[in-house]
């Protein structure tokens, strides 16, 4: 009797969490692991799979089937709706804007409200920080509650469990193994087919040079394969999403990673990662405390036009009866149109336009009326060309006055009579955030990208 009160408790807590929010929520979410792990043990595609694997490695299938059994339990995820409502958007509004102010925008609001009920959505977005799942799942909680292809970064406790319940499933990097695979791409087909709304990192990984990397194509491919039903095709939708931020919390571990084998430092211990986490939260907790905190500028996300994957389907009929290898060249170009649009609308902040001013001036000493007169001419460009300036009505006197708050105190500036001088150790944090609109700048773009101070990150698809 006790345990049916508190189960109608949490149950009416969910509803009034889902009503509060306005949120659609796809209704497979709620399945239970068990049901989902039936599903995945009956499939024919993983039984073949098995079988393979019991012939190539000298083991037997009931031996496989225990492999399976452990790709299962570690990739599938057990949605909460009141860790996901009550608590984790909660915890994500205080944090977003304990850090900054969150700008959310929409490159077109009503195109969104009328994608058909039965469309199957997709959001591809860019990664430049581990925030970005916070942020996307913050800005779309009045939206959708999203699934999210995680990395193995993840997989310890309590960031496991966290995820889990907040419907992410595990993604293993550079894990070749066929059968872990099948089961992984089954898994990620299901859930596509029962309309379960799928969040994807379509670079696989964080940016650490700022520059937007070369496109995965693993998981996009799975969801495409549930087009080999052609009901689906119709109802496939990609929205694009692109996010930006004045500060990149991890950007100087980034950086460091990215110098391993170009003369750069090598990754850190774990120990010392440790002390430098602990650390920043010492600093932090103690600007609270002296009421000297002031929040990272902008994180700002830009909510793309959806894209029907009908059109591509319709352009290139067959693609499933090609060669992997051809299928994927395939699916190479469709993933480099995503990746463009994301492009074209990522978010320029502050921060981000005050570097590539810095970039495309050169010198290690600014005037100061000619850094605020570049930034002034590459805003004019950017809202011409129609990029998703943030606040683009705000004058650029105050944009750079907010950047150089930023500048000053990660002393990548300093004032130095009526200009600035470049800090030169963290030159590379100046390059790092121009990169991340250098590609929008037109006729400034080759100046900036001419001054990076970064090695070229190496594509890994």
């Amino acid at each position: 009797m006790f345990a049916l009160v508190i189960r109608r408790f949490f149950n009416r807590m969910a509803v009034r969490a889902l009503r509060r929010n306005r949120a659609r929520l796809d209704r497979f979410k709620l399945a239970r692991r068990s049901h989902v792990r039936a599903r995945l043990l009956a499939d024919a595609g993983i039984a073949e799979a098995v079988k393979v694997h019991a012939a190539a490695q000298g083991v037997s299938e009931a031996e496989a089937w225990t492999i399976v059994e452990r790709y299962v339990l570690e990739i599938v995820p057990f949605f909460n709706i009141i860790a996901y409502y009550h608590v984790g958007y909660r915890v994500a509004g205080w944090l977003l804007n304990l850090f900054y102010r969150v700008a959310v925008e929409w490159e077109d609001r009503d195109a969104h409200r009328q994608l058909p009920r039965d469309a199957v959505v997709v959001y591809l977005m860019n990664h430049r920080s581990n925030a970005d799942y916070v942020l996307v799942s913050y800005a779309l909680a009045g939206q959708v509650a999203i699934s999210y292809a995680v990395g193995e970064w993840a997989r310890a406790f309590p960031l496991e469990v966290v995820f889990k319940a907040f419907g992410s499933y595990f993604v293993r990097r550079r894990y070749r193994e066929p059968l872990y695979h099948t089961v992984l791409e089954r898994y990620v087909q299901l859930i596509t087919r029962e309309g379960v709304t799928q969040g994807i990192f379509l670079e696989g990984g964080l940016t650490r040079d700022g520059r937007l990397r070369a496109p995965k194509l693993g998981l996009l491919d799975y969801v495409l394969g549930i087009a080999r039903d052609p009901g689906y095709a119709e109802r496939l939708y990609i929205i694009p999403v692109a996010v930006n931020y004045d500060r990149v919390l991890e950007d100087r571990s980034l950086l460091r990673e990215l110098g391993k084998g170009e003369g750069g430092e090598s990754r850190p211990s774990r120990m010392r990662q440790m002390r430098e986490v602990v650390s920043y939260l010492g600093w932090n907790v103690g600007r609270l405390l002296t009421r000297k905190w002031k929040r990272y500028g902008r994180a700002a996300l830009t909510v793309g036009r959806p894209m029907p994957v009908a059109e591509w389907f319709h352009s290139h009929p067959g693609v499933f009866e090609l060669p992997k290898a051809e299928r994927l060249a395939q699916v190479q170009l469709l993933c480099d149109a995503v990746l463009e649009r994301i492009g074209r609308i990522i978010p320029v902040t502050p921060v981000p336009l005050a570097c590539a001013a810095i970039q495309s001036l050169g010198g290690d000493w600014i005037p100061r009326a000619k850094l605020v007169g570049r930034m002034s001419e590459m805003h004019q460009m950017l809202v011409m060309m129609g990029a998703r300036v943030v606040s683009a009505d705000r004058d650029v006197e105050e944009s750079f006055e907010r950047a150089w708050r930023m500048l000053r105190m990660r002393r990548m500036l300093v004032a130095d009579g009526d200009g600035f001088a470049v800090i030169g150790r963290n030159r590379p944090l100046i390059s790092y955030y121009a990169n991340s609109i250098a590609h929008l700048l037109g006729p400034w773009a080759d100046g900036v990208r001419a001054r990076d101070s970064l090695p070229m990150e190496r594509a890994s698809l």
